[in-house]
């Protein structure tokens, strides 16, 4: 268990969790439901094939995830997920999320400083995550915790070249 609170009194804490946890799976479904909502109509009138290689792209197979994390409150209750993935050479951060009610309180950053701490034990020189334009909190929470912009990397280049990709030197 990763022990990190928002305030002077502890109100959550994250722990680690199988891929397929039922908490990590729910919170990785009201994400899906947040970025459909974000992304309605974003990519326009496009070809059913390359939504579908967006979504191949945007995929994450269990073999390749390093650890998932799940922040939970101080009644045991899901509130934030992330997780952190093997790219080839790289350790991606993906699938960021805090639940509604419990946004405000830290977790997001509890979060990411979690998967950084794990990458740097795991000999990572750095932590790379691709975002987009829709989702503009997360990108002010990651550049306020150091990342810095570098170009979109494989697999999101062909699917989605306006994607917002960041990289935190460890």
């Amino acid at each position: 268990m990763i022990e990190r609170t928002a305030s002077r009194t502890p109100s959550w804490q994250i722990l680690e969790v199988a891929y397929d946890d039922p908490r990590a799976v729910a919170l990785r479904r009201l994400l899906d439901e947040d970025l459909g909502a974000r992304y309605d109509g974003f990519h326009g009138d496009e070809p059913e094939e390359r939504r579908l290689a967006r979504q191949r792209a945007l995929a994450t197979r269990p073999d390749e995830v390093v650890a998932t994390l799940v922040a939970v409150d101080a009644d045991g209750e899901p509130a934030g997920h992330v997780m952190l993935r093997r790219l080839g050479a790289e350790w991606e951060l993906k699938r960021l999320i805090v639940a509604p009610a419990a946004r405000g309180r830290g977790i997001a950053r509890g979060l990411v400083a979690a998967v950084v701490d794990r990458a740097r034990a795991g000999g990572a020189a750095r932590v790379i995550l691709q975002t987009g334009l829709q989702q503009p909190e997360s990108i002010r929470l990651y550049e306020s915790m150091g990342f810095t912009g570098i170009p979109v990397y494989e697999p999101y280049v062909e699917t989605m070249p306006r994607s917002i990709c960041l990289e935190l030197g460890l």
